[in-house]
C-alpha cells in the first residue's frame, strides 16, 4: 500500500471516529446561519417613530416580545435568532426608550395605558393581528392589556419576571414607590431619583446572577446612556407613578386568565429582588395547566439563559401555537 493509500485510508477512518463520536443533531435547534439576519425597521403610530427588531418567516407564527425598564428591544438581542428560523418575531421600542421617538412630556401622555394604545396600533400597523406575547417587567401591564382587550388575537403568553398579582410586589423595593404612587410629592421622587442612575441600572442586570462574568456590560451602558438622554429621568418618574395604576387591573388580568386560559410558559429569574417569585406562582391559581421553570439568575433572565430559555420556548410554542399571523 502507498502513502497517498494509507493517508486516506487513515483520514477515512479518523472521520468515522469523529462522526460516531459526535452527538446527535438536536432537530429541534434553530440554524444559526438562517437566523441571524434580524432586520431594523420604524413605524409611525399616531405621529410617533416607533423602532422594532424584526426576524423570521413573516407567514410563521408570530412573536411579540416586549421589553421591561429600563431597557429596550435590545434585551432581546440573544433570544430572537434562537426563535426566528421558526417564528416572525416583532420587539418593538416603546415611546420614550430605545430608538422609538421620545415626545416630550406636554406632547404625550406617559402613562401604561397609553403605552398599551401605542404598542395595540403598532400590532395592527405590522400587520401582526395573532401573536404569542413574551412579557418581562413593563411589559407585562403592557401585554395583559392587549391580552385583556383582545383574548382572539393572544395564541400564548410566555411571562419572565413580569408580574400580574399582588404578592408580586409585596418586598422592599417596592416600599418607596408605593410611597410615590400615594403621595407623588418631590421628597418621595427624591428617593427614587437613585433608580434611575448607573449603579441601579448595573445592579439590575448582575444581582442574583450566577456569574457577572458573563453579563455583559454593553447591557446596562446602553439602557444608561437612553435614560441619561435630557428629559428622560422626568419621563422614568412618571411610569414610576403610572405603575401604581397596575394593581387595579390585577383582578381583570386575573379573571382574563380564569376565563380564556391561555397557554403560558413561566420563566422567571429566581434571584430577582424587584419581582422574586413570590410573583410567579400566583399564576398557577388560575391557570394550573401553565409551565413554571425557576432559573437560577435574576431580573434579566435572558442575559444568562437565552440558550435555555429559548429552547423552552420553541418546545412550549411548538405545542400551542398552530397557525400563522
Amino acid at each position: 500500500m502507498n502513502i497517498t493509500r494509507i493517508a486516506t485510508a487513515v483520514g477515512l477512518a479518523l472521520a468515522l471516529q469523529a462522526a460516531q463520536a459526535a452527538p446527535a443533531p438536536d432537530r429541534a435547534a434553530p440554524n444559526a446561519a438562517s437566523t441571524a439576519s434580524v432586520a431594523y425597521r420604524t413605524v409611525k403610530v399616531d405621529g410617533v417613530n416607533i423602532f422594532y427588531r424584526e426576524a423570521g418567516p413573516k407567514n410563521a407564527p408570530t412573536v411579540l416580545l416586549l421589553h421591561g425598564f429600563p431597557t429596550s428591544s435590545q434585551m432581546f438581542r440573544n433570544l430572537i435568532p434562537l426563535l426566528a428560523d421558526r417564528y416572525h418575531v416583532i420587539a418593538p421600542d416603546y415611546p420614550g426608550y430605545g430608538q422609538s421617538d421620545m415626545p416630550p412630556m406636554d406632547k404625550f401622555t406617559y402613562s401604561f395605558d397609553n403605552l398599551a394604545n401605542v404598542i395595540d396600533k403598532f400590532t395592527v400597523a405590522v400587520g401582526a393581528s395573532r401573536y404569542a406575547l413574551y412579557v418581562q417587567d413593563y411589559g407585562a401591564p403592557i401585554g395583559f392589556r392587549l391580552a385583556a382587550a383582545h383574548p382572539e388575537r393572544v395564541s400564548a403568553i410566555v411571562v419572565q419576571n413580569g408580574n400580574a398579582y399582588d404578592e408580586g410586589i409585596a418586598n422592599d423595593f417596592w416600599a418607596p414607590v408605593k410611597a410615590y404612587w400615594a403621595d407623588k410629592s418631590e421628597a418621595n421622587a427624591a428617593k427614587l431619583r437613585p433608580l434611575l442612575e448607573l449603579g441601579a441600572t448595573k445592579w439590575q442586570y448582575t444581582e442574583g446572577a450566577r456569574d457577572v462574568q458573563h453579563i455583559s456590560p454593553d447591557a446596562w451602558t446602553v439602557d444608561q446612556a437612553y435614560m441619561d438622554r435630557p428629559g428622560n429621568k422626568d419621563i422614568q418618574l412618571e411610569l414610576f407613578y403610572s405603575y401604581g395604576t397596575n394593581p387595579g387591573h390585577y383582578p381583570a388580568w386575573q379573571a382574563y386568565f380564569r376565563k380564556h386560559q391561555p397557554p403560558m410558559l413561566i420563566v422567571w429569574g429566581k434571584n430577582d429582588k424587584i419581582f422574586p417569585p413570590a410573583g410567579a406562582h400566583p399564576y398557577l391559581r388560575d391557570l394550573p395547566k401553565a409551565e413554571l421553570h425557576l432559573f437560577d439568575t435574576g431580573h434579566f433572565a435572558l442575559e444568562e439563559d437565552s440558550a435555555a430559555i429559548a429552547a423552552l420556548m420553541r418546545s412550549f410554542l411548538g405545542r400551542t401555537v398552530k397557525s400563522g399571523k
